[in-house]
């Protein structure tokens, strides 16, 4: 009896060892059971006298602002992470090809800034940076020291854009441009870029998240793609979704002009962060569904990246971070984020109060996309506008 009892005793007390060592010693937290897990897109029921009314406004806009205007792409609207409205529309290469269809990834251009800020604001959550630190804490040799993380997020950096700069300063044309080479250009040619105040004035600008992924690989030890991938993409069950990958370029999907000639490649297509995450209209949803679960983030971070930032000038339009906003004078909210590279159009639009959720998503190049938020003018306080900010 007296040996079961030892055992007994020596079985719990390494149990005990051997959970601080893997949870503390080794930085493991213990294994939180409300984390995320992979996200399945409710059954569309019978819808309500609400919803039917979105379905026909959502059929409305479809059919002639887009349909009417040759689109080619993807459309999907829902309430409370119900789909009440889906349709694909063209082929894969606009004049031939396969069908688009759900599973059609499609370029986000700027919508893939929601992912890069997200991506920052978890490692916040974790503790792993602050939003507030200057970012020469995580990039070696930064020499703006006045920058914050939080001001790379809401565009209040006062850097330039290399979109424009990196050919004006000498960048050959003929070369890919990577993250690391557009941050060692803006270092080498910072006595003659155009540098305003940190903080002073809202500018968007496609550095400040070419840098924020920076950010991120140095703090995660990762490469953007693979961070995103383990922390978003695969464990909400986005499984259409993925980071470009410049060698890769032929097995995506093309984008093209309006009037149907391709869109060919070209020196700052290998820049990411800013740009560069492929999606379907479904893993955005499920995308939408896992940040309004409450287990993916907390509430107070939703808060921070929802909130304006900048009131320097009158009017309903803000920059959270990572997300524009409209801030309705009736208190409601649109929190969303266009995009627009090459012939990419894409528009991911939350309406908060409402629990809508808007995508869009096109491979062929068309305004009209942006005016996907008039759909919310079935609601009362929106006043809905459209825009074509990228």
């Amino acid at each position: 009896m007296l040996k079961i009892k030892v055992f007994v005793g020596l079985f719990f007390l390494f149990s005990s060892l051997f959970y601080f060592v893997e949870n503390y010693l080794l930085g493991n937290p213990a294994i939180d059971r409300s984390t995320i897990s992979r996200i399945e897109i409710p059954i569309t029921t019978a819808l309500s006298n609400n919803e039917e009314l979105l379905r026909k406004s959502s059929s409305k806009f479809f059919e002639e602002s887009l349909v009417r205007t040759r689109f080619n792409g993807a459309m999907l609207v829902a309430h409370n992470g119900k789909i009440v409205f889906e349709e694909y529309e063209g082929l894969k290469e606009v004049l031939k090809g396969e069908p688009i269809d759900s599973s059609t990834s499609f370029h986000l251009a700027s919508v893939s800034k929601t992912f890069t800020a997200m991506a920052i604001l978890k490692l916040w959550e974790e503790g792993k940076l602050q939003i507030d630190d200057k970012v020469e804490k995580y990039i070696s040799g930064f020499p703006f020291n006045q920058i914050t993380v939080r001001n790379l997020l809401s565009h209040r950096s006062g850097l330039p854009n290399y979109v424009y700069f990196a050919e004006q300063v000498g960048w050959n044309t003929r070369n890919y441009l990577h993250n690391d080479d557009m941050l060692k250009l803006l270092v080498k040619n910072r006595s003659s870029l155009r540098i305003g105040r940190p903080n002073a004035y809202f500018d968007y600008c496609n550095t400040n998240y070419a840098l924020l992924a920076i950010v991120i690989e140095n703090v995660s030890g990762k490469s953007y793609a693979a961070y995103l991938d383990q922390t978003f993409f695969s464990p909400i069950g986005m499984s259409n979704t993925f980071v470009f990958d410049i060698n890769k370029t032929e097995k995506v999907l093309p984008s093209f002009k309006y009037n149907n000639r391709k869109e060919p490649m070209m020196f700052l297509d290998a820049v990411y962060g800013d740009k560069n995450i492929y999606s379907t209209a479904r893993d955005m949803l499920k995308w939408d569904i896992a940040l309004n679960s409450g287990k993916l983030f907390k509430q107070e971070t939703l808060n921070e990246a929802y909130k304006g930032y900048s009131y320097e000038r009158k009017g309903v339009k803000n920059y959270g971070l990572g997300w524009r906003l409209y801030e309705m004078p009736t208190g409601k909210k649109i929190v969303y984020h266009n995009g627009w590279w090459h012939g990419n159009n894409t528009v991911f639009s939350k309406l908060i109060q409402d629990s809508t959720t808007i995508i869009v998503l096109g491979n062929k190049f068309n305004r009209n996309i942006y005016q996907a938020k008039k759909i919310a003018g079935i609601f009362p306080g929106y006043g809905i506008q459209s825009d074509d900010d990228e």
